[in-house]
């Protein structure tokens, strides 16, 4: 709706930012008093409005106008800025021409009327020859833009105007020379504008024009013509009357050959025809043209026409990317000189060497390269990750070449010349099959020299003594066994200012090697045999800043590491380090990690390093940090440390009883600017479980913190909305695209879910895994010692994500970016290339079996620098995730990532039954230090399986028994510990699934220590650690049927249990528990044989003295009785199967344990004082009801488990 005074109206355009205000041209913006027109007039009132200097116009809305794109337009070049004397802080603002218009604003305070003052007198002193009107929604034209005769350039992209009589009005402009309509409406040829003779630059892309005007040849002179990004298939004889026209695009259209009209236009120099439709090269129609430019990648030529060499000289640059050619004969190009074929899948290229000066040839199937005559002007060359075997004869004799990249090729042998070259300054041979270097060197130039990822033993002897421009060597991942010397006296002529040598197989012989390179910046050892560094060592290399000794045998970091004053990233994690280095003592030091050592204190200065940014010390598990350390050491901006270790295995603390264990790392990049976040939830939607994410923003920070601050909940939401695993997913990644706001209008993030679940109403179904990802965040599943890729990376070589670019008008630059922006199609963020990128998932849901190990989540930079397969391979003999997950992301530095990097490594055992917890594998010990807690609260297990009763009454309860044993918790007896809280999130989660039932006769498959199904999705989970000892018990055997107990593992005559307490009938949100303190038993010959049957109050036994529980009689009657053969007995009023775990049984023949277990002392309740009345009532009570429930009977098979 249109009102008077209203000069324009603005509408939102798809896809673009909700709101002028996040335009990049603006330059002030706020909410103000404003009032039009001259300030006598009473009509005119103040009002709060909202106020955008954007570009050379001011604009005025209602704050409620504004999200909606409705505002008032008024230019301000040639205009006027004043101050208003009579009102403090007020200035007022004036269009120029005849019928002027003038907004007062008054202002808060008086810097913001200075800082707008300053900035509208730099506009309204321009002079009025360009305007900038894009990205402002515009329909029409501003009334007062008309009156701006002397104007030359005019920029309109980004609207949403017609090919109309709106654009009638732009032929008042007798001067213009530059005009932009691109990303408009128009729909057909604006023919206005053909009558404006002084336009020299017209872009018309991005309007789905068909066809071009003939009346466009009266435009004599105009000298550049964009028409990209349209459907036209072809051109109009009358535009080869443009004599002067010096650049015409035609990218992304339709045509399906080289327009003819191009032959008739000889100032154009350049061809741009990228992303057209052209199958065939006809090298004959560019006989008659001048071109020196050839631009066709992108388009489906899989065949080339050829032609007489010598009506082709004109062609000095040649692009065919990204096509379909098997065969290149580049040689018809006589004077060529720079040639782009990748990503084709050409085996066998010809060229004409003699102006040859660059040749891009990678991502091929390059088998022969023929250059001839011989390339003498070639300075670049490009054929990485090909299939070559050697490198070209010809290639020495190009004696101007400075770079040549040949990694990822096949290569075995490297020729003599090639490190006698005068010319080559980087060489990056990486990736090949490598077994030695040649030894002949004669003072080479070489500066940067990467051969990592071969099979290299040793390094020629006179490398370092006769390169002595050499600055950087990386020769990671290969099988060196030691280091050639630096000189041979004490004086060295080294410049080697960084040196990369992870994962070989050096030794400690290989240091005093080192010594020699006084000038080296940046050493990475890690992953090596070494087991010490010696001081005397460490002390010459005093220019040292970064040092990574990680996943080595070293015992302590040598103390002359305090010589090294520049020194500002320290890595060794994943060693035997039992002494805190003195590092803080540093100055510069930004980064230490420390993680997956053996420290058991430290020692800190008074004062840190200021500049200190990391600090991790986690997977120590003997490391005690006194109060004040912490208190220092919390100041640290990222901070990392286990959390108190609890009497309960790690696997068992972190969601899923032994089915995941998760570890984390996060390493910002050279820019000290961590761009990436990962989540991880062991215990997601109170049930068993987890959530694990990636998130990586490229280089801001900011979206990645926010998906990893909602994405979880967002899920959680939309979970219990859609039962589809596809749905579910996609739906959280388009509605946190909502959620980011601005932020993710012009900001974008890559992304990647995990979800593990199983489903409570399949009871015969599996655990589940689900993975959803955006961008270049990946996941990969190890099954079988094998990566299975759970990602798809969404780019322009997908054909149905390429054309649905395409469809929405998008251009495709040479960087392969969605209008220069992004590389992905599909990307969290970036919402004003919406609907050319989309936010929406690839989603990949599978089963996990027993033959699944792990998976990993990594970033951009992890997966950059490491194939899938290849980081399977590096952690699958890492038994820690913490550790692995730490050796992945140095791993990646050392292959020369030098972005932020983040890696999750979830391991998994899951059992044969899948469907319930792994026992077995629970059950094993792991190996000293490499067992790390994790940095989660405990979860809450989930569903499993259980013998159905014998009675057609469904089992509401049981109890589940698995162990580990550790030599610290069998040399001391812990008493059971037990709690009737009922966790918040369980509570929540019972509303959220309605009770069902089991048929009666349902039989279901399941082990015998397993959980009947949750059917109700709601249940508890008590642990408790118990030890007993007994004289009786053969090493857990049952003495009827001498089978071990399933889930107790005895040490002797000590045993550890830890039971847990599930309840499937549907929860009641009851009061907690009022703690107490518990006594030890007393000491008798006899066990315990008495407990209580009729327990109203819920209440927990420990001898002579009990607690109320705080249930109710519904919560009691949930509980089931477990016969000695795994069965379910009847169900009665019970009481806590922990309380029954932890105090001897009845003695049968035979029987188990002769002595009930000791309280620890640790384990006690502490009383309230006003809860102590309460609490004695509750005794009182509880005694009484315990006499009277000594009178009757017991059922033979009353104890719930075998002991």
């Amino acid at each position: 709706m249109q009102n008077k005074d209203i000069n324009i109206d603005l509408k939102q355009p798809e896809g673009k930012p909700h709101g002028i205000e996040s335009s990049e041209r603006v330059q002030l913006s706020g909410i103000y008093n404003v009032r039009k027109g001259k300030l006598q007039l009473p009509v005119n009132r103040w009002s709060r409005r909202q106020v955008i200097l954007c570009g050379t116009c001011l604009m005025v809305s209602s704050i409620k106008a504004s999200h909606t794109g409705k505002m008032h337009i008024l230019p301000l070049i040639g205009g006027k800025v004043e101050e208003v004397k009579k009102h403090s802080h007020c200035l007022a603002f004036s269009s120029a021409g005849p019928q002027s218009q003038t907004y007062y604003i008054s202002f808060d305070n008086f810097t913001e009327h200075l800082r707008w003052h300053r900035q509208a007198a730099k506009m309204v002193s321009q002079r009025i020859s360009s305007v900038d009107l894009s990205c402002c929604s515009l329909e029409k034209l501003p009334p007062n833009l008309l009156y701006s005769q002397d104007l030359t350039h005019l920029n309109l992209k980004h609207n949403f105007l017609p090919a109309d009589q709106t654009l009638l009005q732009l032929q008042r402009f007798s001067r213009l020379r530059s005009l932009n309509l691109s990303n408009n409406q128009l729909g057909s040829f604006p023919l206005h504008i053909c009558s404006i003779s002084t336009l020299t630059e017209v872009n018309l892309s991005c309007n789905q024009l068909t066809s071009i005007h003939p009346d466009v040849g009266t435009m004599t002179n105009l000298q550049t013509f964009v028409l990209d990004g349209n459907l036209l298939s072809s051109l109009p004889a009358e535009l080869g009357s443009l004599q002067r026209l010096a650049y015409l695009g035609l990218s992304f259209n339709e045509f399906t050959r080289v327009p003819s009209v191009l032959e008739r236009l000889p100032a154009v120099e350049r061809l741009c025809m990228a992303g057209n439709k052209l199958t065939v090269l006809t090298l004959q129609t560019f006989r008659l043209l001048t071109l020196k430019h050839v631009d066709l990648r992108l388009n489906h030529i899989s065949s080339v026409i050829p032609d007489e060499p010598e009506f082709l000289r004109h062609v000095t640059q040649l692009d065919v990317r990204d096509n379909r050619l098997s065969e290149l004969d580049a040689s018809l190009f006589p004077r060529l000189e720079v040639l782009h074929c990748q990503r084709n899948r050409i085996a066998h290229l010809r060229l004409r060497g003699c102006m040859l000066k660059a040749l891009y040839a990678s991502n091929n199937e390059l088998e022969v390269l023929d250059v001839s005559p011989v390339a003498s002007n070639l300075t670049y060359m490009d054929i990485s990750r090909n299939c070559m075997k050697s490198l070209p004869d010809w290639l020495s004799e190009s004696k101007k070449l400075e770079v040549l990249d040949v990694s990822h090729n096949h290569i075995t042998e490297l020729p003599s010349w090639l490190f006698c070259s005068g010319s080559l300054r980087k060489i990056l041979a990486g990736h090949n099959q490598l077994k030695r270097l040649p030894e002949r060197m004669e003072r080479p130039l070489v500066e940067v020299l990467d051969v990592q990822h071969n099979q290299l033993t040793e390094l020629p002897c006179n490398l370092f003594l006769k390169s002595e421009s050499l600055r950087c060597l990386n020769a990671s991942a290969n099988k060196l066994e030691n280091l050639p010397p630096s000189s041979l006296s004490e004086e060295s002529n080294s410049i080697l200012q960084e040196l990369y040598l992870t994962k070989n197989h050096l030794t400690d012989k290989c240091v005093p090697q080192l010594t020699g390179h006084t000038h080296l910046r940046i050493l990475h050892m890690a992953y090596n045999h070494l087991q010490t560094f010696p001081a005397s060592k460490m002390a010459k290399l005093e220019e040292l800043e970064e040092v990574d000794l990680s996943g080595n045998r070293l015992k302590a970091v040598p103390t002359t590491i305090l010589n090294c004053r520049r020194m500002h990233t320290l890595g060794a994690h994943s060693n035997c380090i039992e002494v805190f280095p003195e590092v803080m003592q540093l100055m510069e030091m930004k980064c230490v990690d420390l993680s997956c050592n053996e420290l058991s204190e430290i020692t800190l200065p008074e004062n840190l390093p200021p500049k200190l940014q990391e600090l991790d010390l986690t997977g120590n598990p003997r490391l005690n940090l006194d109060h004040k350390s912490l208190e220092q050491l919390n100041n640290i901006r990222c901070f990392r440390i286990d959390p108190p270790s609890s009497t309960f295995s790690a696997n068992e603390t972190a969601g899923g009883p032994a089915v995941w264990s998760h570890g984390y790392t996060e390493a910002s990049g050279v820019k000290n600017k961590l761009c990436v976040a990962a989540l991880s939830v062991n215990s997601f939607c109170g049930s068993r479980e987890a959530l694990y994410g990636m998130f990586d923003g490229d280089r801001n920070v900011e979206v990645p913190y926010l998906l990893q601050c909602t994405m979880n909940d967002i899920l959680a939401e939309e979970l219990h909305r859609t039962k589809s695993e596809e749905d579910y997913m996609t739906n959280t990644f388009l509605v946190m695209q909502r959620k980011l706001g601005t932020a993710g209008q012009k900001l974008g993030g890559s992304a990647a879910l995990c979800h593990i679940r199983h489903d409570p109403t399949d009871p015969t179904g599996c655990f589940t895994l689900t993975a959803a990802n955006v961008g270049k965040c990946q996941a990969v599943l190890c099954r079988d010692g094998k990566a299975l890729p759970l990602s798809l990376l969404h780019n322009i070589s997908i054909k149905e994500e390429y054309n649905r670019v395409r469809q929405h008008k998008a251009i495709i630059t040479e960087d392969n970016k969605v209008n220069g922006v992004t590389d992905s199609t599909r990307i969290m963020g970036y919402s004003f290339l919406f609907p050319a990128v989309l936010p929406r998932p690839y989603v990949n849901t599978l089963p996990l079996t027993p033959r699944d190990e792990f998976f990993i989540l990594g970033s951009r930079g992890l997966f950059e620098v490491m194939d899938p397969s290849e980081a399977v391979e590096a952690v699958r003999k890492v038994p820690d995730a913490l550790a692995a997950a730490k050796k992945l992301c140095t791993l990646a530095q050392a292959y020369g990532c030098t972005d932020s990097l983040s890696a999750v490594v979830v391991q998994l055992s899951v059992a044969e039954d899948c469907c319930c917890c792994c026992c077995c594998s629970a059950s094993s010990e792991p190996s000293s230090g490499s067992l790390h807690p994790p940095q989660q609260p405990p979860p809450s297990p989930g569903p499993g399986l259980y013998p159905p009763s014998s009675v057609s009454v469904p089992p509401s309860s049981c109890s589940e028994i698995s162990s580990e044993v550790s030599a610290s918790e069998m040399s001391s007896e812990v008493g059971s510990t037990a709690s009737s809280d009922e966790p918040a999130i369980l509570l929540q989660e019972s509303h959220l699934h309605p009770q069902t039932h089991l048929p009666q006769n349902l039989r279901l498959p399941c082990c015998a220590l397993h959980l009947a199904p949750n059917i109700s999705g709601a249940f508890q989970r008590q642990l408790s650690s118990a030890t007993f000892s007994s004289a009786l018990s053969d090493n857990g055997l049952d003495s009827e049927d001498e089978e071990p107990i399933a889930g107790v593992f005895s040490n002797g005559s000590r045993v550890e249990v830890e039971a847990d307490i599930h309840s499937l009938g549907q929860l009641l949100p009851f009061p907690p528990a009022p703690p107490c303190t518990p006594e030890a038993p007393e000491k008798d010959s006899e066990p315990v044989t008495e407990v209580a049957e009729n327990d109203k109050e819920g209440t927990l036994k420990q001898g002579d003295k009990s607690v109320n529980l705080a249930g109710t009689e519904t919560w009691t009657k949930t509980l089931g009785k477990r016969r000695g053969n795994g069965s379910v007995a009847p169900q009665e009023r019970s009481h806590n199967l922990i309380e029954i775990a932890a105090e001897a049984p009845s003695k049968k023949a035979g029987g188990y344990f002769t002595a009930p277990a000791q309280p620890d002392p640790d384990d006690q309740f502490i009383i309230p004082p006003e809860l102590e009345e309460e609490v004695k009532e509750i005794m009182k009570q509880h005694q009484q009801d315990q006499e009277s429930a000594a009178k009757s009977e017991r059922p033979a098979d009353y104890y719930d488990t075998p002991l």
